[in-house]
């Protein structure tokens, strides 16, 4: 395998990590120069599509929230990430690994989801810097 298709196979893994699929729409937020560009572009080379903005006005599969302890509530954050989401669609959260500047405790994550009314459904390595949390609104009962 050469460098390029085994680079192209390593990016594709960070974002399929992730669960993401050809087609979907991602927004990011909090975006600094302390994100993973490799991800931003596994993200967009598996997706097919560019990352979208805060400014976005349209509904998204993805919201992919940067947030550092920081960053200011991360409650209010993610009630304001819930309203651009479709149907089933899911919040990754991107949160430094421990031991790093911005790091943000698992508890203070799960309490901000819980009362945001989200569910934790699962937690991955999602770059060198970066843990991510998957977080999703439970499903409405008809």
């Amino acid at each position: 395998m050469s460098a390029t298709a085994g680079q192209a196979q390593s990016e594709r893994s960070l974002a399929d990590r992730l669960g993401l699929k050809p087609g979907q729409v991602v927004q990011e937020i909090g975006y600094d120069d302390d994100v993973d560009e490799e991800l931003r572009e596994a993200i967009e080379a598996v997706t097919g599509t560019e990352l979208v903005d805060e400014d976005y006005e349209e509904v998204v599969d993805v919201v992919l929230l940067w947030w550092r302890e920081e960053d200011g509530d991360l409650f209010d954050e993610l009630t304001n990430a819930m309203g651009a989401l479709t149907d089933g669609g899911h919040i990754w959260l991107l949160t430094p690994k421990a031991g790093r500047d911005g790091h943000v405790e698992p508890s203070d994550i799960g309490e901000a989801a819980q009362t945001a009314g989200l569910s934790q459904t699962s937690s991955v390595s999602a770059a060198q810097e970066w843990s991510g949390t998957r977080l999703v609104a439970p499903k409405v009962r008809k």
